[in-house]
């Protein structure tokens, strides 16, 4: 193991222009709230949302901002499930985390079985997040071969729009052959070998961001280490408190993260577009608060209900302006550069919009359909004896029709 200092240098807040601008934003005397997967999954979902992007790069509490503007969200995790869900993780991983490594072994097979003599579970604890990173980095470039490491709560860095995200995976396991696999344990039951689909595409999605984070360590090595693409699932089995284990393979989540991630416009540049002394501290009265948050650009969607701590106050403003996305974001990319109510039916009026754009061309064929359903005269009112009589006609026999007597 190299040497490593006890207390590794650290930047001082306002060692670059951009650390002392987001500092002033949150409020010089508030700590940043750490970004996590979660977020940053939330995040590259919706990359076009330069407050959300602004507020995280800034480590703003967004729940402590919702609440003072008002619009309080209860997003989050209960106390109940917070607690099962560490009591659970604690259970895989006692014992120097036999059981996670066995599980490891059991679904992902390479290398010799797991044994206390071929395991190893390093110390990450260092000053800071810069140093739990760096001491992470260390574990595993100095990752015995043809052992078991199992690294439990990392620390992984991940630049997101020029910031650096500080990111904790549940545990990252080191193989004997090399290879890094991200290890994710929830507390959802998996029964019969199955989870809740929705919960275990969340899991993917939240893994992907550290297989990202991985690959950034790995690509600064020589030669670079393989990071798996399949990560280990881990959740009680059936209605038992016992673990159990399944492989989930991450490369669509990851391609699509990495992506979105490219996508996010640069913090500085949102952070230069703000007037000088603008701040979200939220000690600052309430109509100052809500004018600096106005001030960044939101791109509100119904999805952002179950992923953002502003989602009601994004909301409630999206209403009042009657923009189109808080209609649903899939009908907001049907209509081009129509992105109000107003300017939709003022198109599909003929009032505005270009005939050629065919969107503006659906509209108004939508809406002559219609004018055509509620203008036309409504059809003859049918009686009872019309009704008996259409009906003898069509279904009774020649016969009867001819007032004959039917045959037997």
């Amino acid at each position: 193991m190299s040497d490593f200092p006890t207390t590794p240098p650290r930047k001082a807040p306002g060692a670059t222009p951009l650390h002392g601008r987001l500092s002033t934003l949150r409020g010089p005397d508030t700590q940043p709230k750490p970004l996590d997967a979660r977020a940053l999954a939330a995040l590259a979902a919706n990359p076009g949302c330069r407050r959300r992007a602004l507020l995280d790069g800034a480590g703003v509490d967004k729940s402590a901002l919702a609440e003072a503007l008002g619009s309080p969200s209860g997003f989050g995790q209960s106390q109940f499930a917070f607690i099962r869900g560490n009591a659970f993780e604690a259970r895989v991983k006692k014992d120097g985390g036999a059981e996670l490594l066995r599980l490891a072994h059991q679904r992902l097979p390479g290398g010799p079985e797991p044994t206390a003599d071929t395991s190893h579970v390093p110390e990450l604890t260092a000053a800071g997040p810069e140093g739990r990173a760096t001491r992470t980095a260390l574990a595993l470039r100095d990752a015995e071969p043809g052992a078991w490491t199992l690294l439990d709560h990392p620390l992984v860095a991940l630049d997101v729009a020029g910031s650096p995200a500080y990111l904790e995976p549940d545990a990252v396991v080191v193989h004997p052959d090399g290879r890094w696999t991200v290890v994710e344990i929830k507390s959802f039951p998996m029964i019969d070998g199955s989870a809740d689909a929705a919960k275990v595409g969340a899991a993917a999605r939240q893994s992907a961001v550290y297989v990202l984070a991985l690959e950034q360590i790995a690509a600064g090595l020589d030669p670079a280490p393989e990071v798996g693409h399949r990560v280990l699932l881990v959740c009680p089995k059936d209605f038992s408190n016992l673990p159990t284990a399944s492989v989930v393979d991450v490369r669509k989540q990851r391609a699509v993260t990495r992506r979105q991630l490219s996508r996010l416009t640069r913090i500085e540049a949102i952070a230069d577009t703000l007037a000088p002394g603008t701040s979200f501290a939220l000690d600052q009265p309430a109509e100052q608060l809500t004018e600096a948050v106005e001030s960044v650009p939101a791109t509100y969607a119904p999805e952002c209900l179950a992923a953002c701590e502003l989602a009601f106050h994004c909301r409630d403003r999206a209403r009042e302006q009657r923009e189109v996305t808080a209609l649903g974001r899939s009908l907001r990319g049907e209509l081009g550069e129509l992105t109000t109510v107003d300017a939709v039916l003022s198109a599909a009026r003929g009032e505005s919009g270009d005939p050629a754009d065919p969107a503006v061309a659906a509209l108004r064929r939508a809406a002559a359909l219609r004018t055509e359903a509620l203008t036309s005269p409504p059809p003859a009112p049918r009686t009872e004896d019309t009704a008996v009589r259409e009906t003898a006609g069509v279904r009774a026999p020649a016969a009867v029709r001819n007032g004959g007597t039917p045959c037997r």
